[in-house]
């Protein structure tokens, strides 16, 4: 049965590593978008913000926006069942900038019940809105001074009807914030280079770009919309089968959002259920592909180690492996870490390595047969 299990380990060390190999790969390919003096404003934007309990984020995050270069926007805020000060907040800024609108979620709802707060108030945000394009960041966010510029000009130049682009967690020197930078680093690689591949729809809705008539023409979140996430990469999922071709990447530092990362464990876990939960809700088979081929990988890592207490001859495999990935893994985060500019944090990269692999197999299981807390709600 040992060797047995030596043998399927190693044929999933196999495969996987060769993914983080073509992944490498992809993202090497990739070349910084360039704006030139010749894209003029021309699109008028949208940017939803659907916001519950974010009295200590909102106003930073709208003040960004607010100084931005580029004229052509309107900023709606879609208060969800706030029980802090947030609407009051937004409010306030309404009053003094005319880009600013605010919206109850609760005046649309009509008491019905759901389980998709934050696709519910995109869509009736969407259905107020003025833009020719919906752009979608999250109440804890900070975007860049060009980033409706840099929108602009990628629409122009590739005419696109989806655009994702790169978001990265600042840093806070704590251990789990170390520990979530890097988690998400690798996300981040994985997402610029398979977007720009064309081989699967990955994006994370702090930074998203996308026609209204093609949100419109896909049926907007129909279909999705029993999920409580799911509002980017499943959306994503129905633009690139509805308009194939026509997904693009905005590889660029000028396009970097920034949000904190969770203040706890327990809150970061809860976040990665959460991501976790829409799992096995992709039609896009490549994604749920990888994402089995990780899971998998990683759970006969752990069971190699909790076994191996028993077996030296397994725990020597298991651990050797385990520093395989570990070196191969960091051959494909150097360059997605310089282009964050965060090279130094790869360091601490191999100390992570046991947390990380326990963190997935948790994360992963519960986000399938578990419930979660996000908000201060309870999401199947």
């Amino acid at each position: 049965m040992e060797y047995w299990f030596m043998i399927i380990s190693g044929v999933l060390a196999t495969l996987y590593i060769g993914l983080i190999l073509v992944y490498r790969y992809w993202f090497n390919a990739l070349k910084p978008f360039q704006v030139t003096g010749a894209f003029e404003p021309t699109v008028f934007f949208s940017i939803i913000i659907p916001a519950r309990n974010e009295l200590d984020n909102i106003e930073k995050c709208i003040q960004s926006i607010l100084a931005q270069s580029y004229p052509l926007y309107e900023i709606i805020v879609v208060d969800d069942h706030s029980t802090d000060d947030t609407p009051l907040i937004v409010a306030q800024l309404a009053k003094q900038y005319p880009q600013v609108q605010l919206i109850y979620l609760k005046d649309y709802l009509g008491g019905k019940a759901t389980n998709a707060f934050k696709k519910k108030a995109i869509e009736i945000a969407v259905d107020k809105s003025k833009g020719d394009w919906i752009v979608t960041t999250d109440a804890d966010c900070l975007v860049p001074p060009n980033w409706l510029y840099y929108f602009n000009a990628m629409i122009l130049a590739k005419d696109p009807v989806f655009i994702a682009a790169p978001v990265m967690f600042t840093q806070n020197g704590r251990f789990s914030g170390i520990f979530q930078v890097l988690d998400f680093l690798s996300l981040q690689g994985i997402t610029a280079a398979a977007v720009s591949a064309g081989s699967h729809s990955m994006c994370n809705g702090a930074n998203l770009a996308y026609s209204k008539t093609a949100f419109e023409a896909v049926g907007k979140f129909k279909g999705i919309d029993h999920l409580a996430s799911g509002d980017d990469m499943l959306l994503m999922h129905k633009m690139k089968t509805a308009f194939p071709g026509r997904l693009a990447y905005l590889f660029s530092n000028e396009m970097i959002v920034k949000t904190a990362p969770m203040p706890n464990w327990t809150s970061f876990i809860q976040q990665r259920i959460r991501w976790a939960s829409k799992a096995d809700s992709y039609n896009d088979q490549k994604i749920f592909g990888v994402l089995l081929l990780v899971y998998l990988f990683n759970a006969s890592l752990l069971i190699g180690l909790l076994v191996g207490i028993f077996s030296n001859e397994l725990l020597f495999w298991t651990v050797w492996i385990i520093a395989i990935k570990t070196l191969i893994e960091l051959y494909f985060l150097l360059p997605v870490a310089q282009f964050f500019k965060l090279e130094k944090t790869l360091v601490f990269f191999p100390i992570m390595q046991p947390f990380h692999i326990v963190y997935t197999v948790i994360a992963g299981w519960l986000g399938k047969f578990g419930k979660y807390q996000w908000k201060n709600r309870t999401v199947n």
